[in-house]
C-alpha cells in the first residue's frame, strides 16, 4: 500500500485543526497509510531552524516534497499529478514537509525532490497541516476518477 508520511514541526493544540486532520486522515485510509509525523518546535534562536531541519531530516523516506512559499504555485490537478507520479517511479513512500514558522534550512530545500507552494499567502503552519491533509486526499480523489473534486 501507498504511504504518505506528513512531517511537520511543533505539536498541534488547537482541537478543531487536529479533528479535521484525523477527519481525512480517516477518508485517506482507504487510499494509503497516511501519518504525521511531528518533530519539536525549538524556541527562537539562531540554532532554531537547523535543529528542527535535522530532526525532520532523520525521519524522510522516499520521494520527498517540501511545502514552501519559494516553490512551484500547483493546482489541486497538478498536485494529484505530481503524487501519482512520485508512486509511478517505483516509490512507495512519499514524505511531504511542513517546516516551523521559520522555515527549514538550505539542506532541506535542496534535499526535496519538489518544493510546492499553495501560493503566496501565509499560513499559520499547524493550519497548513489541515489544508495539507485535504489537498492530499483530494489527490487521491482526482487520481481515482472520484466527484469529490469538482
Amino acid at each position: 500500500m501507498k504511504k504518505v508520511k506528513l512531517v511537520c514541526a511543533g505539536k498541534i493544540k488547537e482541537k478543531f485543526i487536529v479533528d479535521g486532520i484525523e477527519h481525512y486522515a480517516k477518508r485517506l485510509s482507504r487510499f494509503c497509510d497516511f501519518f504525521v509525523d511531528e518533530v519539536p518546535d525549538y524556541p527562537d534562536d539562531e540554532n532554531a531552524v537547523a535543529k528542527e531541519s535535522a530532526a525532520i531530516s532523520k525521519k524522510l523516506g522516499g520521494y520527498i516534497i517540501l511545502f514552501d512559499i519559494k516553490g512551484e504555485n500547483v493546482s489541486s490537478e497538478k498536485f494529484a499529478e505530481i503524487l501519482d507520479r512520485a508512486y509511478l517511479s517505483g516509490n512507495d513512500t512519499v514524505s511531504l514537509i511542513i517546516g516551523g514558522s521559520r522555515g527549514v534550512s538550505e539542506e532541506i530545500f535542496r534535499a526535496a525532490d519538489k518544493k510546492i507552494s499553495f501560493g503566496k499567502v501565509t499560513y499559520p503552519h499547524r493550519l497548513m497541516r489541515l489544508i495539507a491533509t485535504e489537498q492530499i486526499y483530494r489527490a487521491f480523489t482526482i487520481t481515482a476518477g472520484m466527484p469529490y473534486h469538482k
